[in-house]
């Protein structure tokens, strides 16, 4: 996917199924979010490269995604990785037409792909705050996950101050990998989460944690067989960190309760399906259950 290079900003090409409004509505879901803010349809967002802050404003024009850069005119490498970043946070690689030709024959998703076409699988392309975020989900609401991860961004993290705002860059395994269990513990993390969160900061600051490693492995099960021998993460962390960070489009959070909540809605049930019952629904989605979930937890929010 091309990228035009301009003086003051960047247009990146977007493919033919695509809505930058659904994507901001999947974005904007909590106010309590920290990483990004939306005013009028256009998205701004740091990003640390190269240890230099840069702001990047976000907008769609003429069915390009244009990256405008209010603060500081980054260099060409710098806005290379731009680009790269946003194309793995907004899964622009990926071809959904082969993704809708398969849903539009399945009475599942059928109509979710009608209601919310061009939603793109928004993910988390650093492998740290994907954990991070995984750990911080495991077994507590939605909504006590944002005021956990707030507090953990503004306390450890990094911003930039632009026009009367606060801009957050999620902390580092470097710096986490150096605090305390009890620092964590302040802020209402559990002592069990607290722990695994400093855990994997060390393996990733010293190198035994790796994207990159993670991508060479031969397959999906494989992946996912390396993720759950790491202390804290179980087979439904590791799905979401494969689906969210690794674009597996195989990945599948079946024990996931957004998914089971969202069957039971589109299937129109007194109770939710059984583990059987969503095996065999998914039989229908090979290759794309990372989407098929994806669409499925979009239909339990309304339009913010």
């Amino acid at each position: 996917m091309n990228w035009i290079n301009h003086t003051d900003y960047l247009e990146i090409e977007l493919p033919a199924e695509f809505s930058f409004t659904e994507c901001l509505i999947f974005l904007k879901r909590s106010n309590q979010e920290i990483l990004h803010q939306i005013k009028e349809g256009v998205l701004l967002k740091v990003l640390k490269i190269e240890d230099q802050l840069i702001l990047c404003r976000i907008s769609e024009q003429a069915y390009k995604m244009k990256v405008e850069f209010p603060m500081i005119q980054p260099s060409v490498n710098e806005r290379e990785r731009v680009v790269h970043y946003l194309k793995e946070w907004f899964d622009l690689n990926t071809d959904l037409a082969c993704f809708y030709q398969m849903a539009n024959k399945n009475n599942i998703l059928q109509p979710l792909i009608e209601k919310y076409s061009g939603l793109r699988l928004l993910g988390i392309p650093d492998l740290f705050e994907a954990l991070v975020w995984a750990i911080i989900g495991q077994q507590i609401n939605l909504t006590f996950a944002y005021t956990l991860k707030k507090r953990f961004v503004e306390h450890f993290g990094e911003n930039v101050h632009f026009e009367e705002e606060n801009h957050w860059l999620f902390p580092t395994p470097e710096k986490i990998a150096c605090i305390q269990v009890e620092e964590l513990r302040m802020l209402q993390f559990t002592q069990k989460k607290s722990e695994y969160i400093i855990d994997i900061a060390k393996i990733i600051a010293n190198g035994q944690l790796a994207k990159e490693r993670l991508h060479q492995k031969k397959d999906y099960e494989d992946k996912k067989k390396s993720l759950m021998a790491i202390r804290g993460i179980g087979p439904w962390t590791a799905d979401y960190v494969l689906m969210k960070s690794l674009q597996e489009l195989s990945a599948f959070p079946i024990a996931d309760v957004g998914l089971h909540n969202a069957l039971k809605m589109q299937l129109g049930l007194e109770r939710k399906p059984s583990m059987e019952e969503i095996f065999h629904y998914s039989q229908h989605w090979q290759g794309w259950q990372a989407y098929a979930t994806f669409y499925l937890w979009r239909s339990l929010y309304e339009t913010v």
